[in-house]
């Protein structure tokens, strides 16, 4: 069932995209992803979308103090695609983090653009 994000879910997007991203206007709704209960998020559009490119990634820890990796997506049209959780024990996410304690992914450097 789409809905829009929540409050932590968009602050979220917007630390990935940049305080002035033009995406910031367009997140629309979201549905859930069928992940385990990560916490994935597939913003709707077009039916004939797929993956583009990964635009940013971050991290935070979770309530029970597991890793959770985050990647923004976009689709081939460069539109907002997919908010994709991944908890690096494939646990369910138990929730998202407040921004103060989101960070950078450790990984790979932001791919802003």
């Amino acid at each position: 069932m789409p809905r829009p994000l929540t409050l932590n879910e968009r602050d979220l997007v917007v630390f990935i995209l940049g305080q002035h991203s033009p995406l910031q206007d367009h997140f629309g709704l979201v549905e859930e992803m069928n992940d385990g209960g990560m916490g994935s998020l597939l913003f709707v559009g077009a039916a004939d979308r797929r993956f583009g490119r990964c635009i940013g990634e971050a991290e935070f820890d979770d309530a029970d103090g597991v890793l959770v990796s985050v990647a923004l997506n976009l689709d081939q049209r460069d539109e907002l695609f997919e908010l994709d959780l991944w908890k690096v024990d494939f646990s369910p996410l138990q929730r998202i983090a407040a921004i103060g304690d989101v960070r950078p992914s450790r990984w790979s450097p932001q791919k802003l653009r």
